[in-house]
């Protein structure tokens, strides 16, 4: 992404901000996944939103107002030997040069520098709690600068989460952004087309999970959550994840697998028959699940509120789950006392974004948020019956969920997983060859 769009966010973040403050962000610690060897790095989404800097042990300051510059960046030093072993850094110099930190220092300098910086402003934006072990340098640099004050030395008077604004900021994308998403939903839509053509009774959920993990780096993505394959009972799990059991004719597979693509992901979930031919009752319920969609499709536009596609798709859940039989009584009064629960436990869909399940609030002043330009979410109805279930023998081990994305634009919506097939014949079809 251009250095001017992340310079262009620090500003508003700045401009946001009370006077005389001064923000703090630590970048994503390093992760242990065994002894000797560490998870794969993913920096922190709000770090890599204000500065693009993709490198541990690092930390950004703002201060606004600062004559000899706003922006502060401590990063790792230049270290020849570590560079072999490790990987480049670009140390200090290399991030005033490519990131426009107008300083930058020694990440091992920390300590000494940053009660300077903090000096003077009375507000610390930082949220405390997220990171236990950076909290502890922010709290030792107050307290050094608490015993300086016979000296003459200010001391902030007040800390203030973050992520209040800055998660606000993240909520409505801008054309950069939106373009990175349409990336990865394509890349994720085709990733979905492949394991269909691919799928055949006898092959085990691993060998799915696998066309998804080529698609992904073949064009330069990365997964954006675990992937869920289930197989039969497995697709009624909501977050199954072991993805080792072999699939089985005259069965569904319910796949939720989306890419990550320079930083922004895709989530998509599709449910399709193992031998490509869905049975009645599955076609029942993935049906009553696509009208479900249709319906929440229909709320996401400017001027309605974040629950209104929920509300839409669980009355055309419940009163189709009474149509065939699933559920008995009337539909008002089985919305009322929830009821529908029972085969529909989660919510409609979520904000996404640099996160699979993206930053911003839902409610504004205990309201539901109203929908603007710019927000993207999921739509993801679903319908699990599993075996046992009283009364639902004729849907036993069906698991149901149809999962696309959605950015919110002036006049509706722009459906970015397009493409990807929705209706029992289009996937069929696509299923055939």
């Amino acid at each position: 992404m251009n250095k001017k769009v992340y310079a262009k966010r620090r500003r508003q973040l700045m401009r946001m901000m009370n006077e005389n403050s001064v923000a703090i962000l630590p970048s994503a610690p390093t992760l242990v996944r065994n002894r000797d060897v560490e998870h794969g790095f993913r920096q922190d989404s709000d770090f890599m939103y204000l500065s693009g800097f993709n490198e541990p042990e690092s930390v950004i300051v703002l201060i606004p107002g600062r004559k000899q510059g706003e922006f502060v960046l401590f990063c790792r030093d230049r270290d020849p030997l570590k560079e072999t072993w490790d990987g480049r850094r670009y140390g200090t110099e290399g991030a005033i040069e490519h990131f426009d930190a107008n300083d930058a220092y020694p990440i091992d300098d920390l300590e000494d520098i940053l009660p300077g910086l903090m000096e003077g402003r009375e507000s610390v934006y930082y949220s405390i709690g997220l990171n236990h072990s950076f909290d502890k340098h922010v709290l030792k640099c107050v307290n050094d600068l608490r015993t300086q004050s016979r000296r003459g030395a200010r001391v902030p008077y007040e800390f203030v989460s973050l992520e209040y604004l800055l998660h606000d900021m993240r909520l409505y994308k801008g054309r950069e952004e939106l373009a990175l998403m349409r990336k990865a939903a394509k890349i994720s839509v085709q990733a979905h087309i492949n394991a269909m053509q691919v799928c055949q009774p006898g092959l085990n959920e691993y060998e799915l999970e696998a066309e998804f993990l080529f698609e992904f780096k073949h064009n330069g993505a990365d997964w954006a959550y675990s992937s869920i394959v289930g197989g039969g009972e497995n697709g009624c799990i909501l977050h199954y994840t072991e993805n080792n059991a072999e699939l089985k004719d005259k069965e569904l597979v319910l796949i939720d697998a989306g890419a990550e693509y320079q930083g922004y992901a895709a989530d998509i979930t599709r449910t399709f028959p193992v031998n490509g031919k869905y049975t009645v009752p599955q076609r029942e319920i993935y049906e009553l699940v696509l009208e479900a969609q249709n319906a929440a499709f229909a709320k996401v536009k400017p001027g309605n509120h974040w629950n209104d596609p929920h509300n839409a798709a669980v009355k055309a859940l419940t009163k189709g789950m009474v149509e065939i039989g699933l559920l008995k009584g009337r539909p008002i009064q089985l919305i009322k006392d929830g009821s529908y629960m029972k085969y529909y436990m989660h919510r409609t869909g979520h904000w996404l974004g640099m996160d699979v399940h993206d930053v911003g609030d839902y409610k504004v002043d205990d309201n539901w948020r109203m929908l603007e330009p710019g927000m993207v979410l999921t739509v993801e109805p679903g319908l699990y019956i599993p075996a046992g279930t009283r009364g639902a023998r004729r849907w036993w081990n069906i698991g149901v969920r149809i999962e696309d994305d959605l950015a919110v634009s002036k006049d509706g919506y722009e459906l970015l997983t397009k493409g990807l097939p929705r209706t029992v014949d289009e996937v069929e079809a696509v299923m055939a060859g």
